[in-house]
């Protein structure tokens, strides 16, 4: 596999593989879509996979830096590829940058990521000017980019790593996720879709991806990374 080009290999949804009746690919799902228990996630390691500093390709400062004036929040919404680039063009933003939280296992790889077996979520690390953009607008780009009912995965991409997330950095954030997230979930099922799944928890240590996935589809505008954007969307 191609580090620079191809994404980890994902079995298509549960009810196509039955459909198919192909055992590896059930049993595929099935590993891939369990969360690892903490004494079992792979140990890691105490050094970063991403040399500090590694400058954006965009806003031009390391992806490190938190602009002065800014404030940070964390979202999990599939491959963090397209979500980056989401976020990088939206007003307001700041900086980005592409990691691994929600986890155990310390510096992980992509490829341990991959593997199920670190319980990481594919995050991106959004840093913004709330003078100019607030946390609520951000969470509705969250929200309506991508599908937050489908569990532990995001279209034919299944996996632990591609559930829905929200890390909060304070009771604020916590408060107005959960607030707008009940919102949706009316417009949602209003659609006809299920519950949301987002997970909302207190951001815990980021841990930023390998250099080549940083600001992805600026260095490859026509790398593989779809939005599962499904068109519900709440005002």
């Amino acid at each position: 596999m191609s580090s620079t080009s191809q994404r980890c290999v994902s079995a298509r949804p549960f009810r196509t593989v039955v459909q198919k009746g192909t055992l590896n690919h059930m049993l595929f799902s099935r590993t891939k879509a369990t969360l690892v228990e903490p004494d079992q996630a792979l140990r890691g390691r105490s050094t970063p996979v991403l040399v500090n500093p590694t400058f954006h390709d965009i806003f031009g400062i390391p992806v490190q830096k938190v602009p002065e004036g800014s404030e940070v929040a964390y979202f999990a919404l599939g491959c963090f590829w397209g979500a980056e680039k989401l976020f990088w063009k939206t007003p307001g933003v700041t900086n980005t940058a592409v990691g691994y939280a929600g986890g155990f296992t310390p510096n992980p790889t992509y490829s341990e990521v991959c593997s199920a077996r670190t319980a990481h979520t594919e995050t991106v690390k959004v840093c913004y000017d709330p003078a100019k953009i607030s946390y609520e607008q951000l969470l509705k780009i969250f929200f309506e980019d991508h599908d937050p009912t489908q569990g532990m995965r995001q279209g034919n991409d299944v996996g632990t790593q591609y559930r829905s997330a929200i890390f909060t950095t304070s009771p604020e954030q916590r408060e107005t996720a959960q607030r707008v997230r009940d919102q949706f979930q009316t417009e949602f099922t209003r659609a006809g879709y299920g519950r949301i799944m987002t997970e909302i928890a207190p951001a815990g240590e980021f841990y930023y991806a390998e250099d080549y996935h940083q600001q992805y589809l600026d260095k490859n505008p026509f790398g593989y990374c779809p939005v599962h954007a499904t068109g519900v969307t709440c005002n």
